[in-house]
């Protein structure tokens, strides 16, 4: 029994991973369809990465990212205003009350930006995706891009769906 038992934990263990790994993605697919769409507004961003190919920083707009210093959460929740094109505008900080029509719930994770020691002071929050990769050859047509295209849950957990142009048209090259 006891030769048996390394084999055992290894295909255990792979079998673990297997199942945990097909939830996040089960999880994650159920957002895509079933998930508000929302259109989160970027500042512009350089498509380019000569270690990962193309890809686009996503960077959302100050007026949808609210200072860093007066989030209550390193982890948290904000509440959005929806206009009738589905584009938010940052509301207030959840505090679980219940929302109107034309309003949703975001994750945020509140820390420091890449490469730099945690200090309060130059904590940052970040709101959906931070990168957007797509096909070699396609910069020229996402350099257009002036949305972020997320589909949210009711909790607040958001899944990036594409990015759209300046009248909110998803980019399909």
């Amino acid at each position: 029994m006891t030769r048996w038992l390394p084999a055992l934990c290894l295909w255990g263990g792979l079998a673990l991973v297997l199942v945990a790994t097909n939830l996040l993605i089960l999880q994650k697919q159920r957002v895509l369809d079933d998930g508000r769409t929302v259109l989160l507004t970027l500042r512009p961003a350089d498509p380019r990465s000569l270690m990962q190919g193309d890809y686009m920083e996503l960077r959302y707009a100050e007026a949808l990212v609210p200072v860093a210093q007066e989030a209550p959460e390193i982890d948290g929740r904000v509440v959005v205003a929806l206009d009738g094109d589905g584009v938010a505008r940052f509301l207030r900080f959840d505090d679980g009350g219940d929302l109107a029509p034309d309003e949703q719930r975001l994750r945020y994770k509140r820390r420091s930006p890449a490469g730099l020691e945690p200090r309060p002071d130059q904590m940052e929050i970040f709101i959906g995706a931070e990168s957007f990769l797509f096909q070699e050859g396609h910069a020229d047509a996402y350099s257009e891009a002036r949305f972020g295209i997320l589909r949210v849950a009711a909790d607040g957990s958001s899944v990036l769906a594409g990015l759209a142009d300046a009248e909110g048209r998803p980019i399909r090259p």
